[in-house]
């Protein structure tokens, strides 16, 4: 279960952007190519911060589906299964256009 590590960054993260302020929400973008289950994610966020001043905070997924783009006929598709091939005209020239993201989006701080 590497969401236990993946959250120990985020919080390494968070912490030191919100600066001692009370953190009311984090807001990620995950990819579905980044091989991370958001409840899994959110579940181990509420563990790692049970008895920390992250604790009362809420961790907000949101999930990036994937996507490529064939360079020969410049379509792009949505993936809804890991098969890199153009739909359109059957070619394996494509690269990724969405899926990798992981990003750290938003902190929703409390005011002072």
């Amino acid at each position: 279960m590497h969401e236990l590590s993946i959250c120990n960054s985020v919080v390494d993260i968070v912490t030191r952007h919100a600066a001692g302020r009370t953190v009311n929400a984090v807001h990620l973008r995950v990819g579905a190519l980044r091989q991370i289950v958001p409840d899994t994610l959110v579940y181990c966020w509420g563990l790692m911060n049970a008895d920390t001043p992250l604790a009362s905070s809420e961790l907000v997924v949101e999930s990036v589906p994937g996507a490529i783009r064939c360079r020969p006929c410049d379509r792009t598709q949505a993936l809804t299964e890991f098969v890199l091939v153009c739909e359109a005209c059957g070619g394996s020239d494509v690269e990724v256009v969405a899926g990798e993201e992981f990003l750290i989006t938003t902190l929703d701080l409390a005011e002072t």
